[in-house]
């Protein structure tokens, strides 16, 4: 039996010494622009080689989905489709009638306050930031005509998309930086490298935990704007973050502040929402929320976020009174 047990301890030995043998992992960090943001991936990784080749990986994803969803740019599938707006339905991608199909759902879930389809609204609004003049009444009816989710037709079993108004033009910014920042995590991940972030210009997708932490730090400001104030800190892993609001893009017209964020049901940018911030399983989803959050009415804010699975949020509306907080689902205190 001596034998037996001496192979058996050896093993066991080695077993061990295989074990602890483990490469120690180093934090990377990569910056470039992307969809018209900086886009910054953190990852940990065992060497420099390895980390580029994901983190380049992760990026070409992100070229991909922009040559997808970009409003920006003309040669887009996006731009492309909008295009032929009030022609009939046009085949497109599995990508593309994907993430519709997702803003769809937000649109159905919000009644309206996430909405794609306001693109001719958000030309109107860019201009009257630039001239500080509100669009004139009958430009602004016109548009609205041109404007509504339940313009735009889905059908999965054919791969076509209709946008049944001619005119119409599909904007995805609220959505498609969060998908990306998921895609590119999940680039991250399956290149072996789980312990990863991506922040898609504050859309922040998180992976697992760093080596030997509790989780990802992230800041927000306690109030969006106004410096001086106190920083708050979330440790999250896993998880999503995205922020939304008028701290930074904003414009006064006869003395009333406008955010950026553009109401779909008035075409002007929304007045008394001064931040969102959501916390959800994926990027995507916060993404989506946080702009929502920002139009709806508070208590409907509320209800939003609650009848979405693992959401939480902080909303942060502007009164006479000052900032005013509200809080749904368990928001980190």
């Amino acid at each position: 039996m001596k034998p037996v047990v001496a192979l058996t301890l050896l093993l066991l030995i080695f077993t061990v010494g295989w074990c602890g043998s483990a490469p120690t992992l180093e934090r990377f960090e990569f910056a470039r622009l992307r969809m018209g943001t900086t886009v910054r991936i953190v990852l940990y990784a065992p060497d420099e080689p390895s980390a580029r080749e994901a983190s380049g990986a992760a990026y070409a994803r992100i070229d991909e989905i922009e040559a997808v969803m970009s409003h920006y740019r003309e040669d887009s599938e996006l731009s492309r489709l909008s295009a032929t707006s009030g022609s009939g339905p046009k085949r497109v991608s599995p990508e593309l009638i994907k993430i519709l199909r997702l803003a769809q759902g937000f649109s159905l879930r919000s009644g309206g306050a996430f909405d794609i389809t306001v693109g001719p609204f958000v030309e109107m609004w860019r201009k009257s930031r630039r001239t500080k003049q509100l669009p004139p009444s009958g430009e602004l009816r016109e548009a609205a005509g041109r404007v509504g989710y339940r313009n735009l037709a889905l059908d999965e079993s054919r791969s076509t998309v209709e946008l049944r108004r001619k005119g119409m033009k599909l904007d995805l910014s609220a959505i498609a930086k969060g998908y990306a920042a998921d895609e590119a995590l999940r680039i991250l991940k399956a290149k072996g490298h789980p312990s990863a972030l991506v922040d898609a210009g504050g859309d922040v997708a998180l992976g697992d935990r760093p080596p030997g932490k509790k989780g990802w730090t992230i800041a927000i400001d306690e109030v969006p704007g106004q410096p001086g104030t106190a920083a708050r800190k979330l440790v999250l892993s896993n998880r999503a973050v995205a922020t939304s609001g008028d701290a930074y893009q904003f414009v006064v017209i006869g003395g009333e502040r406008y955010s950026h964020i553009v109401d779909p049901k008035t075409g002007l940018g929304v007045r008394e929402a001064a931040a969102a911030t959501v916390i959800a399983g994926d990027c995507a989803t916060a993404d989506a929320l946080a702009t929502s959050l920002c139009v709806l009415p508070p208590n409907e804010a509320v209800r939003l976020v609650e009848s979405t699975k693992g959401a939480a949020a902080r909303i942060l509306r502007r009164s006479e009174e000052g900032i005013e907080q509200l809080v749904a689902g368990s928001f980190p205190p």
